[in-house]
């Protein structure tokens, strides 16, 4: 197969046909596009694109990019399915390409010029359903007010439960830029949110 026939976009579906699409199961889905049926693989757009596009759109500048980065995880994922173990969710494997994807596109020379100035001091733990009780909308509002660089690695550690070890890992930066990096991200959100009496978040 060449490289042009693996760069194609996922398949496109036809409004009709998408009511049948959401009807199989996961299992009939993961079996099918092992077997590389187009049926299954429309089957998985269709199902799984609203919530990966919410994934890509935490890492995105605007909705264009995380169209572009959704299109590229899709055909990773798509030829990705025969490789997954079942160990796990497979929402949860399909969610992880889509931000490995995401990062490709980020430039991290922002975080390599960083001034170590921050002390690299322990931290309390914060579990991602810490957020849960604001409204998605609000907490996306909020979030996207922070630099690019301080929304990535606040969104990777506070959103996905992703360790400054595995933060280092997938962007290639030092586990002391991470810690210091959410440090500045918190102060920035807590500032945010005190402007606003209504949204109430413990970070």
């Amino acid at each position: 197969m060449s490289d042009r026939e693996n760069s194609r976009p996922p398949p496109k579906i036809k409004t009709k046909n998408k009511a049948n699409l959401k009807n199989y199961s996961q299992d009939e889905i993961i079996r099918g596009c092992r077997k590389q049926d187009p049926r299954f693989q429309k089957a998985l757009v269709v199902q799984y694109s609203g919530r990966l596009m919410a994934v890509s759109r935490r890492y995105s500048r605007d909705q264009e990019s995380a169209k572009d980065i959704l299109q590229e995880a899709l055909i990773k994922i798509i030829k990705a399915v025969p490789n997954y173990k079942e160990q796990g969710s497979f929402e949860a494997w399909a969610k992880r390409i889509v931000i490995n994807t995401a990062l490709k596109f980020f430039d991290k020379s922002s975080f390599r010029n960083e001034l170590y100035t921050i002390d690299d001091q322990p931290e309390k733990s914060v579990s991602p359903d810490a957020y849960s009780n604001m409204a998605a909308d609000e907490l996306m509002a909020v979030i996207n007010k922070l630099p690019e660089n301080y929304r990535t690695i606040f969104n990777l550690h506070a959103i996905e439960g992703f360790s400054h070890r595995e933060i280092s890992e997938a962007m290639g930066i030092e586990e002391s830029t991470s810690r210091s990096q959410l440090t500045r991200a918190r102060g920035m959100l807590k500032k945010y949110l005190s402007k606003n009496e209504k949204i109430r978040l413990r970070i």
